[in-house]
């Protein structure tokens, strides 16, 4: 394969969680460009139709479907709209999540179960679902969770927040080895702290510059960081690789501090 076309994703159909802002929407707009038809799906559908006509106007392909990772008919009812309107699903980017910054005595019950319901639950249900279509379809494909180096490392005020995204290292781990007989990999992103319009302010301030000092690369990372490696996990380029999960952190995961 030339190396121009390794990463490219020209008849692809790409579905996106959480599209409706921040990296989801990143996302979104890179494997549109790479040259994916894409499907992006959240709860706001307001801010999807917006997402779609951007990337439509760049020319991209884009299609908006609304979806709550949390209720597993909604996500077949998604799937089978996914389907009919752009084809069979071949790479799943499970991005979808939550968090709740309190410290470990303050955290509800609910607010345990919003954030693993979503983070690590919805995760599992539409990775499953879509799994599934892939292998009736024969296709193969590729699924890409969205974990976070604090499933790995702690992290203060986070607990239901680093559960989640413990487990959901675990899950690509599970997916990968029992889909690799049917040609789907699954592998998972972890990011460090990457600015978005979520976090802009937080990061400029007094928490942002202690942070900072934890970081052996000295900055924060941007979403334009990720891309990288999202092209190289949905394409062909990493037609061998499964069960891997990626820190994107600038050497935080490795460092002690």
């Amino acid at each position: 394969m030339a190396i121009e076309k390794m990463f490219r994703l020209d008849g692809k159909v790409a579905l996106i969680t959480g599209a409706s802002s921040g990296l989801g929407a990143h996302f979104a707009r890179t494997l549109a460009r790479a040259g994916a038809r894409v499907a992006v799906a959240a709860r706001r559908v307001d801010r999807l139709n917006a997402l779609v006509a951007e990337i439509e106007d760049f020319g991209g392909k884009a299609d908006a479907f609304e979806l709550d990772v949390g209720n597993a008919s909604a996500i077949a009812a998604c799937l089978d709209g996914v389907i009919d309107t752009c084809g069979a699903v071949s790479v799943l980017v499970n991005n979808a999540g939550t968090a709740k910054a309190k410290p470990f005595f303050d955290h509800t019950e609910a607010d345990y179960d919003d954030v693993v319901n979503v983070n690590l639950k919805g995760a599992w249900l539409v990775g499953q679902e879509t799994a599934r279509r892939m292998a009736a379809a024969k296709l193969g494909g590729s699924i890409i969770n969205i974990a976070s180096i604090i499933g790995e490392r702690q992290g203060k005020n986070t607990a239901p927040y680093a559960i989640s995204k413990a487990g959901l290292i675990q899950a690509t781990k599970v997916m990968a080895l029992e889909l690799a007989r049917y040609q789907i990999r699954c592998n998972a992103i972890l990011p460090g702290y990457v600015i978005t319009d979520l976090n802009r302010d937080n990061l400029a301030g007094d928490a942002g510059e202690k942070l900072l000092k934890r970081i052996p690369s000295q900055r924060f990372g941007t979403p334009e960081d990720l891309d990288g490696t999202l092209l190289l996990l949905a394409s062909e380029a990493s037609k061998h690789i499964t069960g891997a999960t990626i820190a994107i952190d600038g050497g935080h995961l490795v460092s002690s501090l």
